[in-house]
């Protein structure tokens, strides 16, 4: 590594709260008069017509466009060719993480700002300067790493809280492997190009304690639509945290076999933040962490319902010659697997594949459940 210089990214602005939406003409009206809006069909139907509404009453245009579900090149194509037409001034996404990635991915193409919307709390998405890319059936298929981070950052905590506290879960898995990933790589180059600063790496640290502190507890909170201080804590590490610290921090293992467990199809229904939580798992193994520290993980993760085994992610019958093929695809040339310090092969990631699935089964069973 012959980097010396380190480096922070971060979007322009992040606002967070119960209601926020409705202050939206007051923080997106500055990035121009016409947004093209995109969402999927639900979202839109929740808060896409009153956030249209807000926009247009402050005499603001809004050209909106269905997202169709998957974050593929296709798709990107498809949505540009929207803005284009209607000559946007910025993009906005309202919805999950692939709304996000597909919009972030469109501004970029565009030239334009991009304003970040999201209803949940299931990734870390909204913050950074990149999207995952995915093909048509759902298969990780590669970063897209853009010039700029989102303008603004708004959640509306009062939608969040209405979803399923799945996605919250989710958001959980993912934000909880951004310190794990992070103390591990503060040699190797982030996302920006440069090395990890002291802050990428305090907030890394800080989104884990919170996530210890108050993860269960706004679960629990999610699962009744309680806006609470632990529901907006947890809400704030899984979007601001993660995002700031992954993008900056780096990351390691836990993404990189995620991105390989993309190719078995059972996987697919889950979530992005399952998949990374079982790679989390994996990545403890790696790292040769202590039983002591592994029950610590797998506590908080089977607390909130994140798979920390095979099955629990779907994955009932894989030969060995399959997940080795995962051990491959995490091994890939670009995967960030390879900001890990110490030797790393695919024999290393299979074994650590199936140490995790054993050792997520042996939890279980110490802890009777089935």
């Amino acid at each position: 590594n012959t980097v010396t210089e380190k480096l922070f990214q971060s979007p322009s602005k992040y606002i967070q709260g119960p209601a926020a939406i409705k202050n939206a003409p007051k923080y997106l009206g500055q990035l121009g008069n016409t947004a093209l809006l995109i969402a999927d069909d639900n979202v839109y139907k929740i808060a896409g017509t009153a956030l249209t509404q807000s926009l247009e009453s402050a005499g603001l245009k809004v050209a909106y466009v269905r997202f169709n579900g998957e974050a593929s090149a296709d798709e990107i194509a498809r949505v540009r060719d929207v803005g284009t037409q209607n000559k946007v001034d910025y993009v906005i996404a309202l919805g999950g993480g692939k709304t996000i990635d597909t919009a972030k991915a469109v501004a970029d193409k565009l030239n334009v700002p991009s304003a970040v919307l999201p209803t949940t709390a299931s990734t870390d998405a909204p913050c950074s300067a990149l999207s995952v890319i995915y093909t048509p059936h759902g298969e990780f298929d590669s970063y897209s790493f853009f010039n700029k981070n989102p303008t603004v950052v708004l959640v509306d905590t009062s939608i969040v809280a209405k979803a399923p506290a799945r996605f919250l879960s989710a958001g959980i898995g993912d934000a909880l492997a951004t310190h794990v990933e992070a103390r591990e790589v503060r040699t190797a180059t982030n996302f920006g190009g440069g090395l990890p600063t002291l802050l990428a790496g305090a907030i890394s640290a800080k989104c884990e304690e919170i996530l210890f502190k108050y993860g269960k507890l706004a679960y629990e909170h999610n699962k009744v639509g309680a806006i609470t201080p632990a529901l907006e804590a947890v809400v704030e590490a899984n979007t601001l945290l993660s995002g700031l610290g992954f993008e900056s921090g780096g990351l390691a293992a836990a993404h990189a076999i995620h991105d390989g467990l993309t190719a078995l199809e059972p996987t697919h229904k889950m979530m992005h933040g399952e998949k990374v939580n079982f790679g989390t798992v994996c990545q403890l193994i790696l790292s040769n962490s202590s039983a002591e520290e592994m029950d610590k993980y797998m506590e908080l993760m089977v607390s909130v319902d994140l798979p920390i085994t095979l099955k629990q992610l779907g994955v009932t019958d894989v030969t060995p010659e399959e997940l080795r093929h995962v051990a491959e695809l995490a091994c890939s040339g670009n995967e960030t697997i390879w900001n890990l310090p110490y030797v790393i092969n695919i024999d290393l990631v299979y074994n650590a594949i199936v140490g995790a699935d054993a050792a997520g089964h042996d939890f279980l069973r110490r802890k009777g459940i089935k």
